[in-house]
């Protein structure tokens, strides 16, 4: 067994054993390593805020850089124990996805919805979303549950497999920090305006590719949910741009495509509304759409390890530039 070959199956066994406990287990009950996480950048917040872009991109950088930097000293201390490092990338894996806790909120406003309690999918609709639920009827909160399934699925899911098979756990605990600050700070609130610019700005930097690669997975299983991957590529190319957001727009878009809906439209956030735009054709979704929504966000997920195998082999591979040297019987994985 060559050390290459170690330190890439053990940084894709990782992966794939912490989707594995992410998908049976889900997020831990007590003791969230991202809810601590939270409260620390909380704290450091209440000492570091200003309004300047100058200090919240430093408070960013502090804080994904401290979080990469302890994820970077555990791959230094199990690079030459590929059982370690299997173990501690899993765990970092099984943290930092939301594949599971994602799914099972959306069947929860599927059954809230099916059942004619409107008060309490308004209610339930806050874990998933942050737009105002007050004046929601059945057919806006279906529509708020199918684009939060299909932005969260490349957030929470796609993202970190993607980062974790470049940089293994440093870039799974770095992006889910990242991640974890935008939705901290990265709002257009009056308070986070210039304060939370680097935190957005960074999550957008973050997710720019993992957000394509969720919109090619989402067109490529859209017959196993009833579409065609020619619509949500249509969809995606010609409404993602219509979306504020670089990212959502071109998953959202996929998603309405493969699911032959329609999405976007007027949100309200408090005393903001803001304007998603068309995205897709067809029929506004329904609350019969949400299991369809459910099923398609997992299939991502699954195509999103499967892209990550892959990447994390390429990035073993490397350039070949010149002669290959003999082997170290010890090696350190790279990056």
């Amino acid at each position: 067994m060559t050390g290459r070959w170690r330190c890439t199956g053990a940084r894709t066994a990782g992966l794939a054993l912490g989707f594995a406990a992410d998908l049976a287990f889900g997020d831990p009950r007590r003791g969230h390593p991202v809810a601590g996480f939270g409260r620390l950048a909380a704290a450091l917040e209440r000492r570091l805020w200003a309004d300047s872009r100058r200090r919240g991109v430093a408070y960013a950088a502090l804080c994904v850089g401290a979080t990469a930097g302890a994820g970077l000293l555990a791959r230094r201390l199990t690079a030459h124990h590929p059982v370690a490092e299997t173990l501690v990338t899993a765990a970092a894996t099984w943290a930092v996805l939301g594949g599971r806790s994602l799914a099972a909120e959306g069947r929860a406003m599927h059954r809230l919805l099916d059942h004619g309690d409107l008060d309490g999918a308004r209610r339930r609709l806050s874990h998933l979303a942050g737009r105002d639920p007050a004046e929601l009827g059945p057919g806006e909160l279906a529509r708020a549950t199918v684009e939060s399934l299909a932005e969260n699925t490349s957030d929470a899911v796609v993202a970190p497999l993607l980062w974790g098979a470049v940089a293994g756990v440093p870039g799974l605990v770095g992006y889910r920090a990242a991640n974890t600050l935008d939705a901290m700070v990265g709002h257009r609130r009056a308070r986070y305006a210039r304060f939370g610019w680097g935190a957005a700005r960074l999550d957008d930097l973050a997710n720019l590719l993992p957000a394509r690669v969720s919109a090619a997975l989402a067109a490529a299983a859209a017959p196993l949910v009833g579409g065609t991957p020619g619509a949500a590529r249509r969809a995606w190319r010609r409404d993602a741009a219509r979306h504020p957001s670089p990212n959502a727009g071109p998953v959202e878009a996929a998603f309405a495509g493969a699911l032959g809906v329609t999405l976007g439209g007027a949100n309200r956030y408090g005393d903001r509304v803001e304007d998603r735009g068309r995205l897709g054709d067809g029929p506004a979704p329904m609350v019969a759409d949400i299991p369809r929504a459910v099923r398609l966000s997992r299939l991502v997920g699954a195509g999103g390890l499967a892209v990550a195998a892959v990447l994390a082999q390429a990035v073993s591979r490397g350039p070949v530039t010149g002669p290959r040297r003999p082997e170290s019987p010890r090696p350190e994985c790279a990056g």
